[in-house]
């Protein structure tokens, strides 16, 4: 599995990207700001990471996104807004607004249909770029 963020905007309510599978867009993402990676308020840097399967006593089956430089516990879950990512990246069908606020929209079919895609896999490698 091949997988990649491409990130496409950055404001102060959060950025937004692309999540592309083996090579196909497959759902859009948010996550915080840039807040320096500080944890639970950042996105994460740029970079290459290892997505591992966990299970996590809030979200369930999931993937963690390992090796974030002084971070821990970065997962891939559901979630609208940015103070639902926890400094995490959230999966959903299409951008939107709640209440005034940047959103990903149908997340939570959407991060069903993510595990699904996944599959068995215990682990994939993830690339998170910058197009701004």
């Amino acid at each position: 599995m091949d997988a990649t963020i491409i990130r496409l905007e950055q404001s102060d309510q959060g950025t937004i990207g692309v999540l592309r599978l083996d090579g196909q867009a497959f759902a859009c993402t948010l996550e915080p700001p840039d807040n320096g990676n500080q944890k639970n308020i950042s996105c994460i840097p740029p970079g290459v990471y290892t997505a591992l399967r966990v299970v996590s006593p809030k979200y369930g089956d999931t993937f963690e996104i390992t090796k974030v430089p002084n971070r821990s516990h970065v997962l891939f879950h559901a979630g609208n807004v940015v103070k639902h990512t926890k400094g995490c990246v959230l999966v959903g069908q299409y951008f939107g607004k709640l209440k005034g606020n940047r959103a990903v929209l149908n997340s939570g079919k959407t991060f069903a249909s993510f595990l699904a895609k996944i599959g068995p896999l215990s682990a994939f490698t993830l690339e998170i770029k910058e197009a701004f």
